[in-house]
């Protein structure tokens, strides 16, 4: 009995001191926890990656390819260093750091089921995240470069919700111009460079709902984290109000129906009246005669200036119509365009390109002589427009027809400038101001001086005054569309300037505005001479053997205005009075903005992603506003030429 209760004590003992040891090892292994949490405490990524884990949960993170990917990765680095910087008033994390914050961001992509590599797939290096533009790491350091009045501009566009687009319009161009003003130098890699340093200090402290915002982060860092259930729930709504608003009007459908019954003859006879006073050719235009030095021509003198129509004085073919030469009684030659397939309801075609190019008068526009409006029972409805004759053709003809002399380069330079100045007056010397919206090679005619005189009034706008933009259907010809007016129908005075950059390059290079068509998709000349802007190779853009080429500085900065007048961002092109001077005044060239995703090459992906209803996402250092837009079939008017050979 004794022996057992020893046994009994003994093992008692062991198992105290087993729990001991136990213990012992416990507090040895968090000892040594802290101990290396302490000792790598100054590696630790001070940058707070949970607030993109916050704001876009795996629900709301879009699936997209590679490439825009890496553009998503930049943009949310930068979120994520304008909350640093609104807590640390710092823009970097410390350079010893970088290791540990690219690999807490890597553990976030993770999370998602990327099974992304970001470095080594996006070809960022690890100092680039602690890295930045001109030795600028802190707040104070940034509003030492830029000046207390442009960070005061700042504040007054983009203290306000931006989930609008013309207040984030506002603050985007404002912020562009900081970054081509004040942060001119080098980059450090494409992290956190020159271009995002503006947009990462307005998200801190311009606009007081911080970087974390809906509208903030969806305007300065393009960043849409809208759940895609609320969209559809939204839809669902939207349908039903449809339905029921459809229902509705059935119902009242059925109740007016005798109203309309009653009404029909009455209708009828206004519509015959409405036809009758068209044909009359006084209407509408009798106004414009009388205020102008307009000639109404009679429908016999103009058979008589171009021979009865005669096929040989055919000099140009449009979508309209045969534009003819002629010869008047005084001996003085001019085109005469002729509207084919007319009628009377559609005489507000004709009234419109005459009030148009009436209401301007400059060296650079065609100048308009008269016009010709007449009803016979053997022709039918006739409209002519008569306008001088230049001599010299077109801008294409010489370009891409069948001249065999090239033009020279002070020729060119002529062209180039004279075109500007038309624009120029079409934009602010005009009341109301005119959006030509068809600006080509084709529509720059040439006199007998090879002074530029900008043509086809077709498709003008009217610019109603105190409108920043028109919203009106897609025309023109692919290669000379602005990109926001392609996609989205926004119409303003720089979607000429795009047309006119494109027409610059072309003037300069003498290429097409479309290369050439590779799997269905056009290779556009302004993401070629990009190319080689972009690599210092600006002067390799203009056409080898030109004659008389003039001063190497004075033709790169000619294409650097081409490039900078069809960067694919609108806020990035100069007005054409801007334009005007850099080519006539020494002005200097503006920085030019690096360009967002090749807008050719991925045109299938930024459609897909601005069309469905979860956003995607276009990098860009301002804004670029992603829109919901419908696909349209849109026609494209033909090319139409007053000119001689």
């Amino acid at each position: 009995m004794c022996r057992f209760i020893h046994i009994l004590l003994f093992l008692l003992s062991v198992c105290q001191l087993s729990i001991t040891l136990s213990a012992s090892l416990s507090g040895l292994r968090v000892f040594r926890r802290t101990l290396l949490q302490n000792g790598n405490s100054s590696s630790r990524c001070p940058l707070d990656f949970d607030a993109l884990r916050r704001l876009a949960p795996a629900s709301r993170r879009p699936n997209v390819d590679a490439r825009s990917e890496c553009q998503y990765i930049r943009q949310s680095i930068r979120l994520v260093q304008s909350e640093y910087l609104l807590r640390n008033n710092s823009f970097l994390p410390p350079p010893e750091t970088a290791e540990s914050c690219w690999d807490s961001y890597q553990a976030l992509v993770n999370e998602y089921g990327r099974n992304f590599d970001i470095r080594r797939r996006c070809g960022f290096e690890t100092p680039w995240i602690a890295s930045g533009c001109m030795n600028i790491t802190t707040r104070s350091d940034f509003e030492s470069f830029v000046p207390a009045t442009a960070l005061e501009n700042v504040a007054a566009a983009c203290n306000q919700s931006l989930l609008n687009g013309s207040p984030c319009a506002s603050c985007t161009t404002a912020l562009s111009g900081i970054q081509a003003s004040y942060l001119p130098g080098p980059s450090i890699g494409n992290v956190s460079d020159c271009t995002a340093y503006p947009f990462i200090y307005a998200g801190a402290f311009s606009n007081h709902f911080g970087p974390t915002d809906e509208g903030t982060a969806k305007c300065l860092f393009n960043l849409d984290f809208t759940s895609s259930n609320s969209n559809s729930k939204k839809k669902k709504i939207v349908i039903c109000v449809v339905v029921v608003v459809c229902g509705v009007v059935l119902l009242l459908g059925f109740a007016v129906f005798w109203f309309f019954r009653r009404k029909k003859a009455r209708l009828l006879k206004q519509k015959w009246n409405h036809v009758r006073n068209s044909t009359n050719p006084s209407s509408g235009l009798d106004a414009i005669s009388e205020s102008t030095t307009l000639i109404r021509f009679t429908f016999d003198e103009i058979k008589a200036a171009t021979k009865n129509f005669s096929r040989e004085n055919i000099i140009g073919k449009g979508g309209y119509g045969n534009v003819y030469k002629g010869v008047l009684p005084d001996g003085s030659e001019v085109a005469l365009k002729r509207f084919k397939n007319c009628s009377a309801a559609g005489d507000a075609s004709f009234t419109h390109e005459v009030e148009v190019i009436a209401s301007v008068r400059h060296v650079n526009l065609v100048a308009l002589r008269g016009y010709c409006t007449a009803t016979t029972p053997l022709e039918g409805h006739q409209r002519i427009i008569v306008c001088d004759l230049m001599k010299n053709g077109s801008v294409h003809d010489h370009l891409f027809g069948l001249v065999e002399r090239k033009l020279s380069w002070p020729v060119r330079q002529k062209i180039a400038l004279g075109t500007a100045r038309g624009l120029a007056y079409l934009h602010y010397g005009a009341q109301p101001a005119i959006i030509h919206r068809d600006i080509k090679a084709s529509n720059i005619l040439l006199d007998e001086k090879f002074e530029p005189k900008v043509a086809d009034f077709g498709l003008a706008k009217f610019t109603p005054e105190g409108m920043t933009h028109l919203s009106t259907r897609v025309a023109g010809t692919m290669g000379y569309v602005a990109p926001e007016y392609a996609l989205y129908g926004q119409l303003t005075e720089r979607s000429d300037v795009y047309s006119f950059g494109v027409v610059l390059l072309e003037l300069l290079s003498g290429k097409k505005a479309l290369l050439a068509v590779n799997d269905g998709q056009p290779n556009l000349v302004t993401d070629w001479a990009w190319a080689l802007v972009r690599k210092g190779r600006a002067t390799d853009v203009v056409e080898e053997g030109m004659l008389d080429l003039g001063p190497l500085e004075v033709v790169e900065k000619y294409v650097l205005v081409a490039v900078l007048c069809s960067h694919p961002q609108l806020y990035a092109r100069p007005t054409m009075d801007q334009v005007v001077r850099m080519l006539d005044m020494d002005a200097p060239v503006p920085t030019i903005p690096d360009r967002p995703i090749s807008l050719i090459a991925n045109i299938d992906d930024i459609e897909r992603s601005v069309s469905s209803s979860g956003s995607g996402q276009l990098s860009t250092p301002a804004g670029y506003q992603p829109y919901t837009f419908e696909q349209e079939d849109h026609q494209h008017k033909d090319d139409e030429i007053y000119s001689g050979r």
